[in-house]
């Protein structure tokens, strides 16, 4: 039987070309736009808009996550085996891209049915939109240890991806509050309109179809290299798949990665909430608040790769956790403290909303280096048993984020529930009593989790100095 790595060519510790690290990173657009719709939008829609229960939207989400369970590895290893002239992974790409546009469009427009014929929509819909996405981000992410073997390089590539994925997102966001989810006679909250998600879902399906084919096309000429020659006979899917996961650095960056994106998913999933109930912003702040995110998210792009370089990435991964846990959480601090400015006050947003640029600078730099350190983990593996399965490694960890995705949501959901938050509110008629519950059981619960990612990246064993001896390794192989 024949492994896989007979079926790929060598893989150069090369510099990537700015177009083609351009063109991975415009792909990301479409995930973008999608992460920050089930994060910020999906919960509050068919909660307060359509009018499910939370807990409903919650465990829909997590069936179809279950569901996702099987297909993640599935696309992962046949996208590893995949013959074709087109190599590996394009075929994949350019075939993903209309499903994806479709069950988009499905997802915010569901039909007037009653709670429970809606659960079931929602089940089916949110399955077809997760099962598009794997078979777009799976085989595009296990490109990035193809593009290069260069320890440092693999950081620099990603941070295109990272900004390009949160500028999609961001950029969508701003057209959501600015342009698209606004005010309209019979629906004073922009926030609370529904007219406004069907536009929402029709710009987002067309910007996401354009993502994906253009980033497909642009990384073509580099990666879509011809393997069709060779044996048809690959290693098991199963075999590899655990592997895997009893492969201690893997499993090490699981681990790390789900509390860093349980912390991202809770975040995202309880801020219209936190931002409307507990900091009372006006519309005008909602309209500034993805300005503030990019503005996280640049310095990100600028800081990652020097910090990593001076301080190696895991190291670069601990400290950032422990920063973003402690600008996220330390309004609701002082807040509880008697500290903080009265809420609904300009100086209260203008804190917020700094606080919130640090957090997510220093979230997404370690979330930069678990996608690194996965690149990385795959070399580690080869040079044990031979093989490249990038697809394995990395249809595991993009079933850890959305699993941990859909748990935040859950999670978001039950802290709701937990404290007695009303549905169809109004800001300012809810009780002081529910909102303080709130802030303080979000602040309690992203602190454990933060401390907890930070401990687990001190632990990676991997470096650069290792990394250097197994490429030398695997060449003399």
């Amino acid at each position: 039987m024949t492994d896989l790595a007979d079926l790929t060519p060598q893989i150069p510790a090369r510099k990537v070309s700015l177009g083609t690290k351009l063109a991975y990173g415009f792909g990301s657009v479409a995930y973008g736009i999608k992460d920050n719709g089930f994060a910020v939008f999906l919960l509050i829609y068919f909660n307060q808009v359509v009018g499910m229960p939370a807990e409903q939207v919650g465990f829909a989400v997590l069936i179809a996550l279950i569901a996702d369970a099987f297909f993640d590895p599935l696309v992962g290893h046949r996208s590893d085996a995949t013959r074709s002239r087109w190599g590996r992974r394009h075929p994949w790409l350019y075939g993903a891209a209309l499903p994806i546009a479709l069950s988009w469009l499905l997802l915010w427009n569901p039909p007037e049915w009653s709670d429970g014929a809606l659960f079931f929509y929602l089940i089916a819909v949110a399955m077809a939109v997760r099962f598009s996405f794997s078979a777009y981000e799976v085989p595009a992410l296990a490109m990035l240890p193809e593009m290069t073997r260069d320890y440092d390089e693999r950081t620099e590539v990603l941070r295109y991806r990272f900004l390009f994925g949160w500028l999609g997102g961001l950029v969508m966001l701003y057209a959501a509050y600015a342009l698209l989810l606004v005010p309209e006679p019979g629906y004073d909250n922009g926030v609370l309109n529904p007219n406004g998600y069907h536009r929402y879902a029709l710009v987002g399906s067309a910007i996401m179809l354009v993502a994906v084919v253009t980033s497909a096309l642009g990384t073509h000429r580099l990666l879509a290299k011809p393997n069709t020659e060779g044996p048809k006979a690959v290693s098991h899917g199963l075999a590899d798949f655990a592997a895997a996961l009893r492969f201690r650095p893997f499993q090490l960056l699981l681990a790390a990665g789900i509390c860093a994106f349980a912390n991202q998913g809770l975040f995202f999933a309880l801020n219209n909430y936190l931002m409307l109930y507990v900091w009372q912003f006006e519309q005008s702040a909602f309209n500034i608040y993805p300005f503030v995110l990019f503005v996280g998210v640049a310095i990100a792009f600028f800081i990652v790769g020097p910090a990593s370089r001076r301080l190696e990435k895991p190291r670069t991964a601990a400290i950032a956790s422990l920063l973003s846990l402690t600008f996220a959480t330390l309004p609701y601090w002082l807040n509880l403290a008697g500290l903080f400015p009265d809420k609904g006050s300009a100086m209260t947003t203008v804190l917020v909303l700094s606080l919130i640029a640090l957090s997510i600078t220093f979230g997404i730099c370690s979330m930069m280096m678990i996608s690194s350190m996965i690149a990385d983990v795959t070399d580690a593996s080869e040079a044990e048993s031979g093989k490249r399965t990038e697809g394995i490694f990395f249809a595991g960890f993009f079933f850890m984020q959305k699993c941990v995705g859909g748990l935040g949501i859950l999670a978001s959901a039950l802290i709701l529930a937990a404290a007695g938050f009303p549905e169809n509110a109004q800001p300012g008629e809810v009780s002081q009593t529910v909102i303080d519950r709130l802030a303080i059981t979000f602040a309690i619960t992203t602190t454990i989790i933060g401390c907890l990612c930070s401990w687990l990246f001190t632990r990676f064993p991997l470096g650069r100095a290792d990394h250097e001896a197994r490429l030398a390794q695997i060449a003399q192989r």
